[in-house]
């Protein structure tokens, strides 16, 4: 068990993680008009999304997302790794982030940069990151996951606030440069949603192409993929059969949650989202 890496209040994984290169991400990276972002809070269905982009990219050949790690193919711009790694990359660029908007590197706003943004019901998000947490060296594992509830609601676990994360990066998503996608609708159209990302990006795929691109983008393909189910990733940093697809459903927190946790998050829920249109969010 690894404590945090502290970053102007926010919690981060202390391994893999240094304070300057996130500093130095925010004042100096410069994100060009040829680049995507893929933002998410963690556990929302980055990866997927990812592998997603990847095949998108590729017009559905899988000979990329099979012979490298996904964090190569879109590196994490606040990582010590992935910063150089992209620092040294030819565009277009693929690149990650779970940053919230305030520390994310500044020359965005001024770029014409292709964002697409996931959001998950954070309930899900709340469960999925308890049970993926704990099997990690990266971060303080709670003992419970009533335990982790209390810290998740108080934002204190891994990038801080869901809520402060997602009303930051929401304030976007009236811009040409921003596409919101949320983790409910992918599972629920997944081929409509491959066709939207195709859109946003200007790539005209065939039929034939978008077949391949959900084919390779599944839970089981992925699952089984080397390069995209973190089973390369060394033991000191795993340490109990972590799994990056554990279930990869929506609503399983209904299986977690008491009666009373529900009616918590609910309240706390309504007091830090308020002011959003309704029907915005699929959960609610």
């Amino acid at each position: 068990m690894s404590d945090y890496l502290w970053f102007e209040g926010m919690p981060l994984p202390a391994i893999g993680y240094k304070t300057e290169i996130i500093a130095d991400a925010r004042n100096k990276f410069a994100i060009t008009d040829e680049d995507t972002v893929i933002l998410t809070y963690p556990k929302s269905g980055t990866n997927w999304l990812i592998e997603m982009v990847c095949l998108i990219q590729t017009k559905g050949d899988n000979k990329w997302i099979q012979s490298e790690p996904s964090w190569n193919r879109s590196p994490w711009v606040e990582t010590e790794i992935g910063y150089h790694e992209l620092l040294n990359k030819e565009g277009p660029r693929l690149i990650s982030s779970h940053l919230p908007m305030h520390l994310f590197p500044k020359s965005l706003f001024s770029s014409k940069a292709k964002v697409i943004y996931l959001i998950r019901n954070p309930r899900d998000i709340l469960v999925s990151g308890y049970f993926f947490w704990s099997k990690t060296n990266l971060v303080k594992n709670p003992d419970s996951l009533e335990t982790y509830f209390e810290w998740f609601l108080k934002g204190n676990v891994l990038y801080g606030s869901w809520f402060e994360h997602t009303r930051g990066w929401m304030s976007m998503r009236e811009c040409d440069n921003f596409l919101l996608l949320n983790y409910e609708n992918m599972k629920k159209d997944t081929r409509g949603t491959i066709e939207k990302i195709c859109d946003f990006l200007g790539k005209k795929l065939e039929p034939e192409e978008l077949d391949l691109v959900l084919k390779y983008s599944s839970f089981q393909a992925m699952k089984e993929n080397n390069m995209s189910n973190f089973s390369t990733i060394s033991q000191d940093v795993i340490t109990n059969g972590l799994k990056l697809q554990r279930k990869g459903t929506a609503g399983d927190w209904k299986n977690h949650f008491t009666v009373a946790q529900a009616e918590t998050f609910d309240k706390v829920y309504k007091e830090k989202m308020a002011g959003f249109p309704p029907g915005l969010f699929p959960w609610e």
